[in-house]
């Protein structure tokens, strides 16, 4: 048995400097729970002379090296810690240290939405662990639940609030009727979002998590190509508002749902019930949402970002590999579900959907919609007039249940054949 697992840690910024803390704090439970210590021995960074890595550095008693080679050369560590973040270099860092034997613990969620099924193959090939529990939803453990704890069951429906930028932004506008850029401002003044905040309103970020859980829940693997990716930028606050009125909270949602042996995978904002579990998750916070056909329906609920929350579910990771190590039962998939990849159809994607339109205010062109919707078999649940100036009103129709095919004929008629502005389309989570 070894008495000392030696890590080498690539990137030593927010997350990365966590990670040998909790391993300090919680050292007489991780040799308890392992068999042994587990230390960071080398870090990798861009600058060794930079005065902050230096600290951290002394403080831990890490080697600090600008030489990656210092690390996939060292014979005495066995775990690579990939903190930096980005495609490259990560992708080739962390294929080499698989190649030399070496297992690897990972928070890249682009990488691995990306480029998961190769590095998975590689990790395989090479008879490693590769783990990625922080690449999702940061300190909620919701990867090991779905791919241990609910093994057993059928995952019909995941539902996420993985993305703690746009749900800060709209707690703001929802609370104190914030427009989308005094929120934006403002979750960028307290660091909740970059100063190029693409990847966070415009769902790519949300929609990288929801492949990685897709491919847990139902062991499909898909492309960003097969993603229907919707983000929040330019929400209008007229929107939030009405959603508000009619009893709803709007969230940016990652959906993922199966129907029959196909699943479809969507990132959008949607109208979410004051009475459904994701309405109350607030601010940063992150939330998977999932029903099974054996637990019925149970939510996750946590910080989805963060040095501390992150570096958990990283060494989390570190101790899981530490007891294979020590077992013999290292080169297992984190994920081992397999399921051939189908995808749902337009006219098998049901669901209520909101739509705030700018009419003409003049007779005939309420009769002139419904006929439209009629002749797509769409029926209204609820039409409102949110306000009028005389020349145009705004109008706010909520749909019966209805086919995404369907809908989609709706939209293209008002496009086509109207002289209505189509504001916003949203779908409106089953109650």
């Amino acid at each position: 048995m070894e008495e000392k697992l030696k890590i080498g840690l690539l990137g030593l910024g927010v997350v990365g400097s966590g990670v040998p803390e909790i391993l300090i704090a919680h050292q007489e439970k991780i040799r308890q729970v392992t068999g042994m210590d587990l230390v960071v021995e080398k870090a990798f960074v861009r600058d060794v002379e930079v005065e902050s890595k230096k600290a951290l550095a002394a403080e831990f008693d890490i080697q600090l090296t600008a030489s990656i080679d210092e690390i996939l050369d060292d014979p005495e560590i066995s775990i690579v810690v990939e903190l930096m973040g980005k495609i490259e270099p990560a992708k080739t860092y962390i294929s080499q240290a698989l190649a030399k034997g070496k297992h690897v613990v990972t928070a890249n969620k682009d990488l691995l939405a990306q480029h998961g099924g190769e590095l998975v193959a590689l990790a395989q090939k090479h008879h490693c662990d590769l783990y990625y529990e922080a690449s999702v939803a940061g300190g909620i453990p919701i990867l090991r639940t779905i791919a241990n704890s609910l093994a057993a069951d059928d995952i019909t429906n995941v539902l996420g609030i993985v993305n703690g930028t746009t749900n800060y932004m709209l707690t703001q506008m929802v609370t104190h009727a914030k427009s989308y850029q005094e929120a934006l401002d403002e979750a960028q003044a307290l660091g909740f979002a970059e100063s190029d905040p693409t990847n966070d309103v415009d769902g790519i970020d949300a929609a990288y998590k929801m492949i990685i859980l897709s491919q847990f829940a139902f062991g499909m693997n898909i492309g960003m190509e097969q993603v229907s990716v919707k983000g929040i930028r330019g929400l209008s606050l007229e929107d939030v508002t009405m959603a508000k009125q009619l009893g709803y909270e709007i969230k940016l949602i990652g959906a993922s749902q199966k129907t029959g042996d196909s699943i479809h995978v969507e990132v959008s904002p949607m109208l979410v019930p004051n009475s459904h579990p994701l309405a109350s998750v607030s601010n940063e916070f992150n939330a998977v949402f999932i029903e099974s056909s054996g637990v019925g329906e149970s939510m996750y609920y946590g910080p989805g970002a963060g040095a501390k929350p992150t570096a958990t579910s990283v060494v989390s990771d570190l101790i899981t590999i530490a007891k294979n190590i020590r077992l013999k039962t290292t080169g297992h998939m984190f994920n081992a579900y397999r399921h051939e990849t189908h995808l749902t159809g337009d006219e098998e994607i049901f669901s209520k959907y909101y739509l705030s339109l700018e009419v003409p205010d003049e007779r005939g062109q309420f009769l002139q919609l419904a006929e439209i919707m009629n002749q797509a078999d769409v029926s209204f649940d609820q039409v409102v007039q949110q306000k009028s100036d005389g020349k145009t009103a705004r109008v706010i129709v909520i749909t019966h249940t209805t086919s995404k095919k369907k809908l989609d004929e709706v939209l293209t008629k008002i496009n086509e054949k109207t002289s209505f502005s189509l504001e916003n389309t949203m779908k409106v989570l089953g109650e």
